[in-house]
């Protein structure tokens, strides 16, 4: 009987123990540098902006979301995948994302309702990560439509720098009428706000059956114990 409750817990552990991870636990890799290296272009970054550099601005951030791109991709590539990884891509998103929000909020307050929603979704979303953390549970892995909400949110950020430089420069490269391009920011905000809240909600779901199934195996083994 007891061999029977057994197997019916592994059926229900199908999330994954902190203890239980096939991750490795190596600090120095390549994706590890270079989620630190983007979290050290926020300051040149947030510089360049403060001091209306808009085009070396527009480098940084780019060249930011370009190595996001990459990091994950070499981490699976060449098994470079770890557990620090895995803390430190998230939170070099978040401070990027974040410290980009409050410096665009600055030229265009109207920025300022999805900064407020992205505070507040990553906020929420820290809070259950937390939860699960402290359950003895590795946090799961991003998933496409988290990843799709921060590309949107670097175009619309590209977008609206771009136009502010176009309406420095003298000689354009290209002549947007500056309430064109409001507009136009103002519809991709619209659509990157959509698509964060979408994430917040798929997210909701995910640690809301990992909580569910490690509650549920963790009484299936107090009753076995019994």
């Amino acid at each position: 009987m007891s061999t029977n409750k057994e197997n019916k817990v592994k059926e229900k552990s199908t999330y994954q123990h902190s203890g239980e991870t096939a991750l490795s636990n190596r600090a120095f890799t390549i994706p590890n540098l270079i989620c630190l290296i983007r979290i050290l272009l926020i300051t040149p970054f947030v510089e360049f902006f403060l001091d209306k550099e808009y085009v070396w601005a527009a480098v940084v951030i780019i060249l930011s979301g370009l190595s996001d791109c990459f990091d994950g991709l070499i981490a699976r590539k060449f098994n470079q995948e770890s557990e620090l990884g895995k803390i430190l891509d998230p939170l070099a998103d978040k401070l990027t994302l974040l410290a980009v929000g409050v410096c665009l909020c600055l030229i265009e307050p109207f920025f300022l309702p999805v900064v407020i929603i992205l505070v507040v979704k990553d906020v929420l979303m820290l809070i259950g990560s937390t939860k699960v953390v402290k359950m003895g549970i590795l946090v799961p892995k991003s998933k496409w439509y988290g990843k799709v909400g921060t590309v949107m949110f670097y175009v619309t950020v590209t977008f609206i720098v771009f136009v502010e430089i176009m309406q420095t420069m003298e000689k354009p490269l290209v002549n947007i009428d500056y309430e064109t391009g409001k507009w136009i920011s103002m519809v991709m905000l619209c659509l990157t706000a959509v698509m964060m809240i979408f994430a917040f909600i798929m997210y909701t779901f995910t640690f809301r059956d990992i909580i569910k199934k490690a509650q549920a195996s963790q009484e299936s083994s107090a009753s076995i114990t019994e």
